[in-house]
């Protein structure tokens, strides 16, 4: 994932996640909104209970990876995924699975 489609501004993120449009499942909850620019932008939220700074990284490039196979960048929306617990509980197939079947709920939802 390009570092121009990420979300980094606090206040950009908090202002999608207030507004409340998301799609979860047990590994991962997708926050969603449009956004002024051409293409999209995603931020990657893991928190520190998921385990110290290198677990959390290597989540990180995981779900970024992801992320670039699954998200359409054309479409100007902007989205927050969390991992959640349940992220280390799989593999990373399953895993891909997971975040394919939210964003494709997304997909189907309308804005």
């Amino acid at each position: 994932m390009k570092k121009q489609f990420r979300l980094k501004r606090n206040e950009e993120i908090s202002r999608i996640v207030h507004e409340k449009r998301f799609v979860s499942n047990q590994i991962f909850s997708i926050y969603y909104d449009e956004n002024d620019e051409t293409f999209s932008r995603v931020c990657v939220s893991v928190s520190k209970k998921m385990g110290i700074a290198v677990v959390r990284n290597k989540i990180k490039r995981q779900v970024r990876e992801m992320v670039d196979k699954i998200f359409d960048f054309s479409l100007s929306k902007d989205y927050v995924v969390v991992v959640r617990q349940h992220y280390l509980d799989n593999n990373f197939q399953e895993n891909y699975k997971n975040l394919e079947n939210c964003y494709l709920k997304i997909q189907g939802a309308k804005i």
